[in-house]
């Protein structure tokens, strides 16, 4: 079942899994002429996916800690657009791509939040291991969930 999840609420849609975080820009993440700086995009895929997942009633410290399941990035892609800048209220929609035993995709669109005004895209390649750093799959409460058989709402 393909899903919209959105202000901790599940609801149904034709094609996709995916959430929406707002953020706004912290003066600390810009340069002098009130630019971000390009590795801040990287940090708010993480804020979008760690929300998303709570979203879906999972929090990623108790992944890790009940299910020894941790998910590190093996592969990251962003593509620049437009600049963001300080003040800017922003929107970061993740979106699950693929869900397999041991490997999660996601991808991502950051965009200012009245304008919608596309600032950059992405996407990141997880696999799953346990604390040891060894390949392992999934857990099933999460495969069900991610691929709608189970809701949290």
């Amino acid at each position: 079942m393909d899903r919209k999840i959105e202000d901790g609420k599940t609801k149904n849609l034709k094609t996709k899994i995916w959430g929406e975080t707002k953020l706004r820009v912290r003066y600390a993440e810009t340069d002098k002429m009130g630019v971000v700086y390009h590795s801040n995009f990287v940090i708010w895929f993480e804020v979008g996916r760690v929300e998303l997942l709570r979203q879906f009633g999972f929090q990623y410290s108790e992944m890790e800690a009940e299910d020894n399941c941790h998910i590190p990035v093996v592969d990251l892609r962003v593509r620049y657009k437009v600049p963001a800048l300080y003040d800017d209220e922003i929107v970061v929609r993740t979106e699950i791509k693929n869900v397999r035993s041991s490997l999660l995709h996601f991808s991502y669109e950051i965009f200012r939040d009245g304008n919608r005004m596309l600032l950059a895209t992405g996407e990141t390649m997880h696999i799953i291991v346990n604390k040891e750093l060894e390949r392992t799959a999934l857990p099933e409460k999460y495969m069900r969930a991610f691929n709608g058989t189970k809701r949290n709402s």
